[in-house]
């Protein structure tokens, strides 16, 4: 470098090893770093998410007595239609991790083979639910029954709600695939559906222990 390129560029910024690598190389750190950052953005979510199934998980277990002369657990609760819900979840779970595999590695066929399965294991998780429900409204046994009851609906149907809330997402981020391919950005909202949907399948799994099964034992 002459002295006058060396005086206006004193620490050499652009002209790293006389190639364009240093650049290259700080624009791939950049996208690695948006992605670290959206992750823990959304890790920040999800924490506050669970900190509201907590509140809910408290007040059912403040309120899981107080059936008001009602049906308790052990009278409503069908544990066989429980343990298909919870197998349909635990496999869209499975189906979840596959596609995001086939995402990271850009298999489309991979990937739509496996959301697709992901959203009908969720979709049927769903329908399950809202049988349950409306078996239980219909028997004259809905949220304003008594206090065990509202807080049984509030806890569960939150889930639910989440659940129905996924699938959309899941049809949106196939459909950003189809029409853009696996950008950086879609990759990045594909990371997040897959925190989100593992999530509830984790919370699923207390809800199932602490709401059915002990519920059910009472």
């Amino acid at each position: 470098m002459s002295g006058a390129h060396a005086a206006a560029d004193p620490y050499r910024i652009g002209h790293y090893g006389g190639s364009h690598q240093y650049t290259a190389e700080h624009a791939g750190g950049g996208l690695v770093s948006k992605r670290i950052i959206t992750g823990y953005g959304f890790w920040i979510f999800l924490l506050s998410d669970i900190i509201m199934f907590s509140a809910f998980f408290a007040a059912y277990a403040v309120l899981v007595n107080a059936t008001a002369d009602g049906p308790s657990g052990r009278d409503l609760f069908d544990l066989g239609n429980v343990a298909l819900e919870t197998a349909f979840l635990l496999l869209s779970s499975f189906t979840c991790g596959i596609a995001s595999i086939g995402a990271q590695r850009r298999r489309r066929g991979w990937f739509y083979i496996a959301m697709t399965v992901t959203f009908l294991f969720g979709l049927g998780f769903v329908l399950l639910e809202a049988r349950e429900f409306a078996s239980m409204n219909a028997a004259g046994y809905g949220p304003s029954r008594s206090a065990f009851l509202s807080a049984f609906f509030t806890l569960v149907g939150c889930h639910g709600l989440h659940v129905s809330a996924g699938l959309l997402w899941l049809l949106t981020m196939m459909a950003q695939v189809f029409a853009k391919g696996f950008r950086a950005d879609i990759l990045r909202r594909i990371l997040c559906f897959s925190l989100f949907w593992h999530a509830l399948d984790i919370i699923w799994v207390g809800l199932f222990t602490v709401v059915y099964l002990m519920g059910a034992g009472q």
